[in-house]
């Protein structure tokens, strides 16, 4: 418990808007008496604030809704929870271990009859991973999986009543929440608590894996990175000390901040219930339960919506949750009970109006999103006509309107050409006609965070040039004891060098780096001979509208945006009859995330590309493509990879790599997948014959031993599959990055370091990828000149149309013919050799 001298010290402190220390935060907890008086003073002063900010100063807002508890069953053990049961039990009652599909539209439909807007699915954790009978009902039922139940459910809900549902089924994957996304335009999980010490035995957490802080909090930020409307909360009183709730709300603070998808922080108080392990322990009291809220608001700040549950204090004691900073009741329910806390009866909702009135606000009914939230990224367009049906002008709830079931469906059919399709071509004309997208401030999420983030992240300089005078030689005149040793390891074992002694070279400098880049290019005239090789190639980027948030790239465009575009069938088609009539013999596609694309987008491109030009070698769908494509159909990664190849995809590009490192990958990028899930694509595809390439994009917000890292990561994964036909370093290209014009980023990598990236790729992966390559788009043709001294034996394509460097604000044009390229090769003194995409020789 604090002493008096520092609760007074940090009420004084909140009473000034200062910054609070996390031992400030925690003396805040334990505010009582006149301390607590001010504080609530403090926390009303800035909930005033955000509601006036949000345009609806005194309102208060809740949902009216319908709990659907689609199962009681969880793989969790938490001492305090009466909601969860056995199978035994539920057998013994006569009760099904899940709602069936007309119980639960039964339910909604009762809802919607009363008013309700919306379904509030709440459920155990993964019940079929404990549980074989609950794996038994889901397989008899036709569903792999709880989650996927819950979809299904969430659609009938959608189409056959109207009501909107909010999700709450717990722990879920990256992958599962891109999959849920699309049916709800909110969902939540609670926090709790980030106090690890809750999950040791004799605690509230014990035996409860999806308690475990580290993962909640994984959920957490996932469901930022995928602009997912989400709803968490800390349970105050099961435990957890002043200085452990310090830690939470700041995590949670933290969260808010770098992503904007937290849309409401519940925090709840701890209510002791019989026959739990936890039945003796003491509820929380209310002076303990007020300066929770208190402290959570200032810390929160204004703009997060709080949250406290108004059945578990007594009625009157809802002016006390008002005093304290609250803005939002939550869901009330004039039909199903709290089925988390049965025996706390929700307030008559006319008496809760009447109360609020009486303390001078007025009591509102909100959607599941709040209005912030109904737009994209947040709201998937298949809700839109879902939510524009129930929600008024202002954003909250319209009371008249009927609650009626709508179709849900993926978009299908074809789609047309639109916007700015020749931009390809433009771009190096009349140029963009705006430096930054039109969401700029809000889809990145807070760039001040992130500042401080990459100022957190550990760094590595390179070592200091050695003196001018100093020899070109092997061994120790080279500057550095450690890159005379590694080079002595790398020419006899190149790939044995250790991480240690490949940033020793990767951050040489001088004679050093002169040397290395020798050693680089020893070992590719070793390999792959003094060819240099190039493809005749025409990208096609088939749309750059893109929600997905990745805060280095100025190719996506939101639809309404004037540089947006998406080509149509027969654009695609007729620009991959194009290219073969100048000599291709690829054709790369890629393109933005559009969630208004048809789910068989991938497949109806690849079939159009095909049928067009058979000829082409279709080279297409990054590895984050095809996981939109995977949450879009519900197929598994091994099923829509053989989808796609069936289609006429015959390799994948290794894009959306960036830096396979999620420390740094989380700062470069918000919504792409995480460097797992892009693993585990690439080595799928490879088992299955599909060849890839793979990329590192590098000169941002990385360091050198991210670089030696991604690349020996690449090493590893080669050695497994043998999958990877070339490696592309790609350099940073800055100039209208918003990661760069947020002033987040550094200008893109040194000459120095371009030539070293390129060089350690040689070197690295000596023995194991034969073909590393070089961007002209990226570096110019002087650079790939000096690189390809330098361990590299490839130039790339052709490419006709480059859009998405030129995007980002490269100056070194949207194609190349043969011949340039050709002379890029001879200005390195070596001869140039049109290939395949493959590096077999182009036929006759």
């Amino acid at each position: 418990m604090p002493t008096q001298r520092e609760m007074t010290r940090a009420v004084a402190r909140a009473e000034a808007a200062k910054t609070l220390s996390r031992d400030e935060v925690a003396a805040l907890f334990g505010a009582r008496g006149a301390e607590l008086s001010r504080l609530m003073v403090a926390a009303r002063r800035v909930r005033d604030a955000g509601l006036a900010d949000a345009g609806r100063a005194g309102v208060v807002t809740y949902s009216r809704k319908v709990f659907i508890p689609l199962t009681k069953l969880c793989r969790d053990r938490c001492h305090y929870c009466t909601f969860v049961e056995s199978p035994a039990v539920l057998a013994a009652k006569g009760e099904s271990m899940f709602l069936s599909p007309d119980e639960v539209v039964e339910i909604a439909r009762r809802g919607a009859e009363l008013g309700c807007k919306e379904a509030l699915f709440t459920l155990g954790d993964r019940p079929e991973d404990r549980w074989p009978e609950a794996q038994r009902w889901l397989a008899e039922a036709g569903y792999d999986s709880t989650l996927e139940y819950v979809r299904a459910m969430a659609i009938r809900v959608l189409e056959e009543t109207g009501l909107l549902p909010h999700l709450n089924p717990g722990v879920m994957s990256w992958a599962e929440l891109t999959r849920l996304k699309p049916v709800a335009p909110s969902m939540g999980m609670m926090l709790e608590t980030t106090s690890t010490r809750l999950t040791e035995k004799g605690q509230a957490h014990y035996k409860s894996p999806d308690k475990d802080p580290a993962v909640r909090l994984r959920v957490l930020e996932d469901a930022g990175r995928l602009a997912v409307p989400f709803t968490t909360g800390l349970l105050i009183g099961i435990g957890e000390d002043e200085t452990e709730r310090a830690d939470s709300v700041l995590e949670l603070r933290r969260i808010a901040r770098e992503h904007g998808a937290i849309q409401e922080v519940i925090i709840q108080n701890f209510r002791a219930k019989p026959d739990t392990a936890m039945r003796h322990v003491d509820d929380l009291g209310v002076e303990e339960y007020l300066a929770a809220i208190a402290t959570c608001r200032v810390v929160l700040g204004p703009s997060v919506r709080l949250q406290a549950p108004p059945n578990l204090v007594e009625l009157d004691e809802c002016r006390g949750l008002l005093d304290a900073g609250v803005d939002d009741f939550g869901g009330i329910s004039p039909l199903t009970p709290d089925h988390v806390n049965p025996e706390r009866p929700w307030p008559q909702i006319d008496r809760l109006a009447a109360l609020c009135e009486s303390e001078g606000f007025t009591l509102r009914e909100r959607l599941t999103a709040h209005p912030g939230y109904l737009r994209e990224p947040w709201l998937d367009p298949r809700l839109r006509a879902h939510v524009d049906a129930l929600a008024g002008p202002d954003g909250l709830a319209d009371p008249d309107a009927p609650v009626t079931g709508r179709p849900w469906q993926e978009p299908d059919g074809g789609w047309a050409d639109s916007g700015r399709t020749d931009l390809h071509a433009t771009i190096d004309t009349t140029g963009r006609t705006e430096d930054r997208r039109g969401d700029f401030d809000e889809v990145y999420g807070d760039w001040s965070a992130l500042r401080e983030q990459v100022q957190a992240t550990p760094t590595s300089s390179p070592s200091p040039s050695p003196s001018p005078s100093a020899p070109a030689l092997a061994g120790e005149h080279l500057g550095s004891v450690e890159v005379a040793s590694a080079l002595r390891v790398a020419e006899a074992d190149p790939a044995g060098l250790s991480a240690e002694q490949a940033l020793a070279l990767m951050t040489a400098d001088g004679p050093a780096l002169e040397a290395v880049c020798s050693l680089a290019d020893d070992l590719r005239r070793e390999a792959v001979g003094d060819d240099v090789t190039y493809v005749v190639n025409r990208n096609i980027n088939f749309t750059n509208v893109c929600y997905t948030g990745c805060r280095f790239c100025a190719f996506a465009q939101r639809a309404s945006d004037a540089d947006a575009y998406t080509l149509s069938l027969d654009e695609i088609g007729a620009r991959a009859v194009e290219a073969v009539s100048v000599g291709a013999t690829e054709v790369c596609l890629q393109g933005g995330i559009d969630p208004a694309m048809p789910a068989t987008s991938y497949e109806q491109i690849a079939r159009a590309v095909k049928a067009a030009a058979p000829s082409l070698h279709l080279h297409a769908f990054s590895p984050m493509e095809i996981m939109n494509g995977v949450a879009r159909t519900g197929l598994s990664i091994s099923e829509f990879l053989v989808s796609m190849r069936e289609a006429g995809v015959d390799s994948l590009p290794g894009t959306a790599a960036e830096i396979l490192d999620d420390e740094v990958r989380w700062i470069l990028t918000k919504g792409k997948l995480p460097t797992a899930q892009w693993i585990e694509v690439v080595t799928t595809a490879h088992r299955l014959g599909l060849p890839t390439t793979a990329t590192m994009m590098y000169g941002h917000v990385d360091q050198p031993q991210h670089w030696v890292a991604h690349l020996r990561l690449i090493a590893d994964l080669q050695r497994d599959t043998g999958g990877f036909t070339e490696f592309v370093p790609l350099p940073f290209v800055h100039q209208s990055s918003p990661i760069y014009l947020a002033g987040v980023a550094r200008p893109g990598p040194t000459a120095r370091d371009n030539r070293a990236v390129h060089a350690l790729s040689r070197i690295l992966l000596h023995g194991l990828i034969d073909n590393i390559q070089c961007s002209w788009v990226k570096l110019g043709p002087p650079l790939c000149a000096q690189v390809l001294d330098g361990g590299v034996n490839d130039l790339g394509g052709t490419l006709m149309e480059e859009t998405i460097s030129r995007m980002a604000g490269s100056t070194n044009g949207s194609r190349k013919s043969v011949a340039e390229l050709e002379q890029m090769a001879a200005l390195a003194g070596r001869p140039a050799r049109q290939r395949t995409t493959l590096y077999t020789p182009v036929p006759a």
